[in-house]
């Protein structure tokens, strides 16, 4: 179904698209099964596999091991991966998410230590954000990095951090200025932590879906950080945080379409072959009608990512980007909760069995409508970004205010 949408690829992105095709096509289901039953909790071989069919972190430059690509051919290689379900396409992700940090905040030598041989795939990473006592509240963080001679020590925890159980080291936030009257936002620092000595994995999740992943919770304990391993200045994670947010939300917006577009290429094939009544059931309109609702939704949501992948990669103003983006996430998580409900009802009981994979997609899709910033965290971007443009442009065009037959009637316009 996707391939309606070639008129938007170039013939590289067309390429790349059936270059990623073909290494999803290749991966062991028993694989998926296996981490959806939990008996595998990372999968380190399939990441480590993408890295050598140069596969990871497309948009970072060939010295390091990337492509040097854009979003809008990244947007491309997500889609295909998502259909593996929501685990896969996220350890995918994580290289291209925290090579963000390292790549634009880095030093020279993070970048060769850290960022080419994750690219490789030889090294395992995760980002470590969320804490116990806050959740979209980031800059509320207690974890906290005192400095010493040569680096820093770092004490606290952080939670829910998809891939902990397999990474090497992780990218973490913590309060370096300890001074209560400082303003949140510049109180918070960046580094790059080597799991060792200190740093704990405490416990791997027992998760809805989204399993298999190494989902854990870290606890650091005097854990010693190099100086050399903070990101960008001392006290200045805000720009990092921001940055992170295109890369975090992203690649859960374009995932999120293949996961859905899975659900619906399997409800489809189901409705041609099921009959009821004595009629194939993509005859009644109670039926077809939901896989027309859920096309509509699928590709709505597909070209809104791909316009928001275009807003960064023609560079327009920040305040557009964190919108597009904000809106690409919201819309096409909720889409692809939505499509795969209802591929589950077009295919009734069955559906909700392990005979087809539906069931787990929907586990799945439900987490990607709270990680990366819940959805009512994106309206809230969404709207502020909005109103802060509109007191910027005003009214474009015609103000259709005046196209009122009372319109002069200035009484009745009462605000306060």
């Amino acid at each position: 179904m996707s391939d309606l949408f070639d008129f938007l690829l170039n013939e590289d992105q067309r390429k790349l698209r059936d270059e990623v095709r073909q290494f999803v096509a290749r991966v062991d289901r028993q694989l998926i099964l296996d981490m959806d039953a939990e008996k595998i909790v990372y999968p380190r071989g399939y990441v480590r596999a993408l890295g050598q069919q140069n596969l990871l972190g497309l948009r970072f430059p060939s010295q390091y091991g990337g492509r040097g690509l854009g979003w809008s051919s990244e947007i491309v290689a997500l889609e295909e991966v998502g259909v593996l379900g929501t685990s896969l396409a996220c350890l995918y992700s994580l290289p291209t998410i925290v090579g963000e940090a390292i790549n634009r905040f880095g030093s020279a030598k993070l970048k060769e230590k850290y960022l080419r041989p994750t690219l490789a795939g030889e090294l395992c990473t995760a980002e470590a954000l969320t804490e116990p006592r806050g959740g979209s509240d980031f800059f509320g963080a207690t974890t906290k990095a005192e400095k010493v001679e040569g680096g820093f020590i770092l004490n606290g925890q952080k939670r829910f951090v998809v891939g902990a159980e397999g990474a090497d080291y992780f990218m973490v936030y913590a309060r370096t200025n300890l001074d209560p009257a400082v303003a949140p936002h510049q109180a918070i620092s960046a580094f790059i932590v080597d799991r060792g000595p200190g740093v704990e994995v405490k416990h791997v999740y027992g998760l809805m879906g989204t399993r298999g992943g190494g989902a854990g919770r870290l606890l650091f304990r005097d854990a010693f950080v190099p100086e050399e391993n903070l990101l960008g200045e001392l006290h200045g994670a805000a720009p990092i945080f921001y940055q992170m947010m295109i890369p975090e939300r992203m690649t859960s917006a374009a995932g999120a379409i293949g996961m859905a577009r899975a659900a619906l290429e399997v409800a489809t094939r189901y409705s041609t072959k099921r009959k009821a009544f004595g009629r194939h059931i993509k005859e009644f309109q109670a039926v077809s009608f939901k896989i027309a609702d859920s096309i509509t939704k699928l590709d709505a949501a597909r070209s809104l990512v791909y316009a928001a992948a275009r807003s960064i990669d023609e560079g327009m103003p920040s305040s557009l980007q964190r919108r597009m983006v904000s809106e690409a996430k919201k819309f096409a998580t909720e889409s692809a909760w939505e499509v795969i409900n209802h591929a589950m009802q077009v295919m009734g009981g069955i559906g909700y069995t392990s005979i087809y994979p539906v069931e787990r997609l929907l586990r799945d899709a439900r987490l990607i409508m709270i990680w990366t910033g819940t959805n009512e965290v994106m309206d809230l971007i969404i709207q502020h970004e909005f109103y802060q443009e509109f007191d910027r442009a005003g009214v474009l065009g015609r103000d259709v205010e005046a196209d009122a037959a009372e319109a002069d009637a200035v009484e009745e316009k009462v605000y306060e």
